[in-house]
C-alpha cells in the first residue's frame, strides 16, 4: 500500500520514530510538567451494564473516533478482550486509522499509553483502566499535552 502525501500534511510517523524525533523526557519525570488549564487533555467515560450493552453504546463513538479529520492514530491500549478484531470490523470502524496496543499487566499499560501519547503520533489515545489514582492522572495529562493528544479513559462496569 502507497501513501502520498501532500505539502500541507506532514507523513505520519510510526509511534516510535516520533518519540526518537521529539527527544523526549523519561517517562518518571512527565508528571512534573504542568499541563495547561486551557485544555483539558483527559477524559474519563464510564459505562455500566452488560458487556453487550456497553460495546452498542462504546461502537458509534470509536467509529466517530476512527473517522476523525486528524490524520493521526486512533491508538487503543489493551483494550478490553471483548473488542476484538472482529468486533471492529463487525461495528464498522475504519481500522486502517486504529492502533491495538496489548500490554501485559496495568503498569505496562500505563507506561504505553504514556508512550504513545508523547510522541503525537494519535489524535486520541484510549485506556481501559478500572481507576485511575492522582499520579496516574498526572502522568496521563502531562504525557497528552506534550504530544497534543487526548486521553481517554473507558471503564467498563457491569
Amino acid at each position: 500500500m502507497q501513501y502520498q502525501t501532500t505539502a500541507s500534511t506532514p507523513p505520519q510517523l510510526s509511534l516510535f520514530e516520533g518519540l526518537i524525533a521529539r527527544n523526549l523526557a523519561p517517562f518518571a519525570d512527565i508528571a512534573r510538567v504542568p499541563a495547561q488549564a486551557s485544555q483539558e487533555r483527559l477524559s474519563e467515560m464510564t459505562l455500566s451494564g452488560s458487556h453487550e450493552h456497553c460495546r452498542l453504546l462504546l461502537a458509534p463513538i470509536l467509529r466517530e473516533l476512527s473517522e476523525a479529520a486528524d490524520i493521526r492514530w486512533l491508538t487503543l491500549i489493551a483494550p478490553p478482550p471483548s473488542l476484538s478484531q472482529n468486533w471492529l470490523r463487525e461495528s464498522s470502524l475504519n481500522r486502517d486509522r486504529i492502533l491495538l496496543l496489548p500490554a501485559c499487566e496495568p503498569q505496562n499499560a500505563l507506561d504505553l499509553a504514556c508512550k504513545a501519547l508523547m510522541s503525537g503520533c494519535s489524535h486520541t489515545v484510549i485506556t481501559w483502566f478500572t481507576r485511575l489514582d492522582r499520579s496516574s492522572r498526572l502522568k496521563l495529562s502531562a504525557a497528552a499535552e506534550l504530544g497534543r493528544t487526548q486521553s481517554l479513559n473507558i471503564r467498563l462496569g457491569s
